[in-house]
């Protein structure tokens, strides 16, 4: 719950600026003068510059969100930290021993591993997450345990 609400609080703090970048678009031009009685046609699609200005406007909310959705995808689920440690797995000339290969994130704190495809062949595939167990450090030393070595 706390992934999805930090990614909305993100979304409203990119979006009250572009909103406000809008409004002051709208107070910086001129506005057309009446055609009948109290009709004003709108500014969009008939003013060139103005229509410069909302595409720019728009590219830049494209851009942001973008943006925003690219970061939430590389945060933990648990604790929003960075996912670090990129670790590519499988090979492309071993594919049937190995698998196809995958590169591995994993939250620093031990909440789990992302897991996404490298190469995305048959469209979009989502990246899967495996949350980590409680004690990770039993994880990373279970292959010291299994010779009889101690770390």
């Amino acid at each position: 719950m706390k992934y999805w609400v930090y990614f909305v609080a993100k979304i409203a703090v990119v979006a009250v600026p572009l909103f406000g970048l809008r409004l002051l678009l709208d107070v910086i031009w001129p506005p057309l003068p009446s055609v009948y009685a109290n009709f004003k046609p709108s500014r969009f699609a008939y003013d060139l510059p103005y229509t410069l200005a909302v595409l720019i406007w728009f590219l830049l909310c494209c851009g942001a969100l973008s943006i925003a959705v690219w970061d939430q995808r590389y945060r933990c689920r648990v604790c929003l930290r960075r996912l670090r440690m990129p670790v590519e797995t499988g090979s492309w000339s071993r594919m049937l021993q190995f698998g196809r290969p995958r590169i591995e994130y994993i939250c620093p704190y031990g909440h789990g591993t992302l897991k996404e495809e490298e190469l995305q062949i048959s469209g979009r595939e989502t990246p899967e997450w495996k949350p980590g167990s409680e004690d990770f450090w039993e994880e990373l030393c279970a292959s010291s345990k299994e010779t009889g070595r101690e770390p």
